[in-house]
């Protein structure tokens, strides 16, 4: 029995276009749940406990915590990525399944935005229904370098973080190519969602 039958999780690589093609969802009038605007909500929510481990050079002169200073830490220590982790993504997903219980009981297709979810599977088997936002790597690359300014060794690092895009494209249920243009990509999610709204 599938617990969310009508969920439909977006995700992608870094460069994709993954934001793109949600905003566009958006703009037709569909429900998005958002994991990166929950994990910001859950860092403010659990500033207190983080800043009692990461001490408080991580918070701010009004006491927000400092995504850019917290990042630098954990992005250089294994051990206290996993630490913060452990804190935040119980919370996180507590809240995506919380509106997506919500939104279930709508009867209608929505999305839930989870970058990292093949990396992060095991944490949300209650989603079945997988869309990917495809584009090959050496266009990731491109469009990094020339959306964050950052040169190639830069970029290929980053997209080198998280699973190879040709095997999140064999695990998806749904592909949505977005190799060409923004007007290539809106046909495409006509396609997507002609298969899915019937």
């Amino acid at each position: 029995m599938q617990k969310f039958p009508n969920a439909y999780v977006i995700t992608g690589s870094i460069a994709s276009g993954k934001s793109t093609a949600i905003n566009l969802l958006k703009e037709r009038g569909f429900s998005v749940i958002d994991a990166d605007i929950i994990a910001h909500e859950q860092l403010e929510i659990c500033k207190c406990e983080i800043a009692r481990v990461f001490k408080e050079q991580i918070l701010d002169e009004v006491g927000k915590i400092n995504r850019q200073k917290l990042g630098a830490i954990v992005f250089n220590d294994p051990k206290k990525l996993k630490i913060l982790e452990q804190i935040l993504h119980p919370k996180i997903k507590e809240e995506i399944l919380s509106r997506a219980t919500k939104l279930e009981c709508l009867g209608q297709v929505y999305f839930v935005d989870i970058p990292l979810f093949f990396e992060k599977e095991d944490r949300y088997d209650e989603f079945k229904n997988v869309a990917v936002i495809y584009a090959p790597k050496e266009l990731l690359l491109s469009r990094l370098m020339s959306r964050n300014g950052l040169k190639l060794e830069e970029a290929k690092v980053r997209v080198e973080l998280q699973m190879d895009i040709e095997q999140k494209r064999k695990k998806a249920n749904f592909i949505i190519d977005n190799s060409g243009d923004k007007e290539n990509l809106e046909q495409e999610l006509e396609k997507f969602l002609r298969q899915i709204c019937g």
